[in-house]
């Protein structure tokens, strides 16, 4: 039977016992249970959200396929599906061209590939961006290719901290599965942009590691997609492991705070099912949910789950969002959160021959109907940023 669960409120003393790192405190918490059912919610995404649509400049120079790697206040960086090398930058309030830069290659100023999900980090006020290459190296470039250094770093889910750090999560021990941590090791992190080193560590307490992964010896393993460690909230931190059912808020004070409490227990599960957040807003949680389990003969697992947390309601719920730009109910994709920074929640591209076809269905309205009448079907694709209301 659907139900919604109850929100509680948990002092976690014994929890926090002993642990070091930041300065903590407690306070009433959000309890999810990964194991039930909720009824669903439907939200229109502009009630909650602003929306701002970026048309990008379409030339013989500038053709992209529109993956969001990074958005500052003045550019937005785009790279494409096939891996061909190029990342394009684009003028965020005019979407016309700036330039294309490609350092694609085997040498040591040269990015093999761009690895992972959050592997490109903007830095613009310094004039530079981190391109993460391998699972232990990441490139610095300025904004016209040059290459200025590299660091090693097994960090990942990486974003820019402040003028002098970036912060990531530790995966070098993502496959000590089952085994007890090092308790003078801190996973999540900031990093020095200068060169890499550890210039703060964030300890969340946990004794046991217990990461989504399904691994079959001798002939393969799998691991769960774009699970975040760092959610950017506001000016604060969401801050999750894996490994522990608790998720914190990190401020800028070293200030560590329990936001949300996961129930089963990940050590009591088989197979575990993990929770992270997706994206917060000032009205509501977004959170995703990952089983692991994963079929090696069939390839399919790791089953995903969306919920959502309504603040005005105290309540768990499942969710569909709707963009108030088309005239029928659109349904945007569930997983489409996924935060840039402290202002973008979310990008989505759009395609112009789709936006086209509906401009002619007449299912268009507002911005999005007069960036639309004005589109050819082989134009690149228009960008929507979700971004949090002023």
């Amino acid at each position: 039977m659907k139900r919604i669960s109850t929100i509680t409120s948990i002092i976690l003393f014994a929890m926090m016992a002993g642990c070091g790192g930041g300065k903590q405190s407690t306070d009433d918490l959000i309890i999810v249970d990964v194991t039930t059912s909720y009824p669903e919610k439907e939200l229109i995404l502009q009630d909650f959200m602003d929306v701002e649509y970026i048309v990008l400049e379409t030339s013989d120079e500038f053709l992209t396929q529109g993956l969001v790697k990074a958005i500052g206040s003045e550019y937005i960086l785009v790279t494409n599906r096939i891996r061909n090398g190029d990342i394009i930058i684009y003028d965020r309030k005019t979407g016309k061209g700036v330039r294309k830069i490609n350092r694609q290659g085997q040498g040591p100023e040269e990015y093999n590939r761009i690895s992972g999900v959050a592997n490109i980090i903007l830095d613009e006020a310094n004039g530079e961006m981190f391109v993460k290459s391998t699972a232990d190296k990441i490139l610095v470039y300025d904004l016209y290719g040059k290459f200025k250094r590299s660091f090693m770093s097994s960090h990942y889910d990486v974003f820019e901290y402040d003028k002098d750090n970036l912060i990531g999560y530790d995966i070098s021990d993502f496959y000590q599965r089952g085994e007890d941590r090092d308790r003078e090791k801190a996973y999540h992190v900031l990093i020095s942009k200068l060169d890499g080193s550890i210039t703060r560590k964030i300890f969340i307490p946990f004794k046991t590691i217990h990461t989504p992964i399904v691994v079959r010896m001798g002939i393969g393993n799998a691991s769960t997609p774009e699970f975040c460690q760092i959610i950017p909230n506001q000016g604060k931190w969401i801050l999750a492991d894996s490994s522990s059912d608790t998720l914190y808020t990190y401020a800028p004070d070293n200030t560590l705070k329990p936001f949300l409490v996961r129930t089963p227990s990940i050590h009591a599960m088989e197979p575990e099912v993990y929770l992270s957040i997706m994206a917060l807003t000032n009205s509501y949680y977004f959170i995703k949910t990952v089983k692991n389990d994963f079929d090696f003969e069939t390839g399919r697992g790791f089953n995903l789950n969306t919920l959502m947390y309504d603040k005005k309601e105290n309540a768990v719920l499942e969710y569909v969002v709707y963009n108030d730009d088309y005239t029928e109910k659109r349904p945007l994709f569930k997983f489409m959160w996924n935060p840039y920074n402290h202002e973008i929640t979310s990008s989505v591209i759009l395609e112009a021959h789709q936006l086209v076809d509906d401009y002619k269905k007449g299912i268009l309205k507002g911005k999005l109907k007069e960036i639309a009448a004005t589109l050819d079907e082989e134009d690149n694709p228009v960008i929507m940023l979700v971004k949090h209301k002023q």
